[in-house]
């Protein structure tokens, strides 16, 4: 039997400056399959750049039911920058059934130490709701000249988070801004996971598990920005025991989505 693959980072719709392979549902639906995924959980691009989240919201999940059902699981953004951004949050949970939500704090301009973030948790720890934030997406030496977008600092994340050890909090795209020594401080805070999009060093995988616990990386292809077949072949590449690639490939996402059941 072929073991099951959850994709924590795919995202659908229209990346907002440039079109991409799969950036039609249906497409990318079928290049998962094709690729042996089981599940995908999917965030949506709208959340970049329009301020209609609750409509962006909305879209995310008629895509998810009517191209995906079965695969696609949405993962409703959040901008705690917008007014009645808490009204937004309570949709996605109880409206939409969402297990999760997905923040981009780089592009709604706010910080990891912002007391919106603060609150922001308070919220999603109560309603048990996975917490999702993309570091970054682009390379910034890609970025369009007019929308200049750094990475997520993420170093004020361990002290936040010590107020809120239930809520489970994953960090999408980060090993370009968190790799290396910088990755210690979050290894030790046991709610924090990362998925393995943009690992991009020869048996990458490998080297992140010395430093980081194994229950605590997940697989993740930021599809369709970033190439599926890439995030696989890092599976391939790493020399991973048959035990290590189960956690990454679907039990460590499993033992995620179960705590908030």
């Amino acid at each position: 039997m072929t073991m099951p693959l959850i994709d924590t980072n795919v995202t659908l719709g229209r990346w907002p400056f440039r079109r991409l392979r799969g950036d039609d549902t249906p497409e990318l639906v079928q290049m998962l399959r094709d690729h042996g995924v089981t599940q995908a959980w999917a965030g949506t691009y709208d959340a970049l750049l329009h301020k209609d989240i609750a409509g962006a919201n909305l879209r995310l999940v008629e895509e998810c039911h009517k191209h995906g059902r079965g695969i696609l699981v949405p993962f409703g953004a959040v901008n705690p920058s917008l007014p009645d951004w808490e009204e937004d949050l309570r949709r996605c949970a109880d409206d939409h059934k969402m297990p999760g939500i997905r923040l981009h704090p780089n592009y709604h301009g706010y910080k990891l130490d912002d007391p919106k973030f603060d609150r922001l948790l308070a919220l999603a720890e109560e309603r048990s709701l996975i917490v999702q934030i993309a570091v970054g997406l682009e390379d910034e030496r890609g970025h369009h000249r007019l929308v200049q977008v750094p990475d997520v600092v993420v170093t004020p994340l361990p002290a936040v988070l010590v107020k809120y050890p239930g809520v489970r909090v994953i960090l999408l795209n980060s090993f370009r801004a968190v790799g290396g020594e910088k990755l210690l401080p979050l290894a030790t805070v046991n709610n924090v996971y990362a998925e393995i999009a943009t690992i991009e060093s020869l048996g990458g995988i490998a080297k992140v598990l010395e430093k980081t616990p194994l229950p605590r990386l997940l697989f993740g292809s930021g599809a369709p920005f970033y190439y599926l077949e890439a995030a696989l072949l890092k599976l391939k590449e790493s020399n991973l025991s048959d035990a290590q690639l189960a956690a990454i490939r679907h039990q460590n996402a499993e033992a995620i989505h179960c705590s908030g059941c």
